[in-house]
């Protein structure tokens, strides 16, 4: 059964699934740089999956660069699939469970976006990374540690506890992969300004990303954030992302 938290992630997602691609820039834009990285190496035909599919960014981007290569999109919300093209190959499943025995070893496992919402991101990277085919490979981005300082900055100027979603470490994901198999590694840093600070948190609550651990805000509490943000004259919010190429 899945797990309070990751059914109330879903249903948040799910709820957003209509709005997603018109929002989800950071996201669409990361797609990108893998799907563009994955051309530049020699990938074998055969089965490849894109773990956490949403409405289908990456794993669109992979086919149309990648022509006759079908990916299989895999998503634990029912909602996001059904945005996806009509034809496409999609399986729901809560990713925080070990994945099925397909009739082959996948030779591309794809992620974006994604390991930061499971229950534990180590345990379930390294078993992504042990269920490729000898010679596959896992390509994957994930907002880390380091992300939001100015939040978190700004409920510690307030007094408030900070909302914002705990990001893995690197360091932690990094230890459960052999060395030898990362042959892409760099931390990505984008900074997104407006007008005023709450509006920073305002794309991922329309995208179904503002599920947060903690209790909600309540309007005066986020007032106080807002005044406490650094760099009031441009506020800004920073994320880390790190994408990671690895082969088995």
């Amino acid at each position: 059964m899945t797990d309070p938290w990751s059914q109330r992630v879903m249903e948040r997602f799910g709820r957003s699934a209509d709005r997603y691609d018109g929002a989800a820039e950071l996201q669409r834009a990361m797609a990108r740089q893998l799907a563009e990285r994955c051309r530049r190496e020699a990938i074998p035909r055969g089965l490849w999956v894109d773990l956490g599919s949403g409405t289908g960014l990456l794993a669109d981007d992979l086919e149309q660069l990648h022509p006759g290569q079908r990916v299989l999109r895999v998503d634990g919300s029912d909602a996001m699939l059904r945005r996806h093209k009509q034809l496409a190959r999609t399986s729901c499943l809560d990713l925080n469970k070990p994945l099925p025995e397909w009739s082959a070893a996948p030779v591309l496992l794809s992620s974006s976006f994604v390991l930061h919402w499971l229950t534990d991101p180590a345990r379930c990277l390294q078993h992504w990374f042990e269920r490729l085919d000898q010679g596959g490979w896992l390509i994957l981005a994930v907002p880390v540690a380091g992300s939001f300082q100015q939040w978190h900055q700004a409920a510690e100027r307030a007094g408030l506890p900070c909302t914002a979603l705990s990001f893995p470490a690197v360091d932690e994901l990094l230890d459960v992969l052999p060395g030898a198999a990362v042959r892409h590694h760099r931390l990505h840093r984008f900074s997104r300004r407006a007008q005023r600070p709450l509006e920073l948190l305002r794309p991922m609550n329309t995208i179904g990303a503002g599920s947060s651990r903690h209790a909600p805000l309540q309007p005066g509490q986020w007032r106080r954030l807002a005044r406490a943000w650094p760099d009031t004259g441009t506020p800004t919010l920073t994320w880390h992302v790190l994408s990671l190429m690895l082969k088995r």
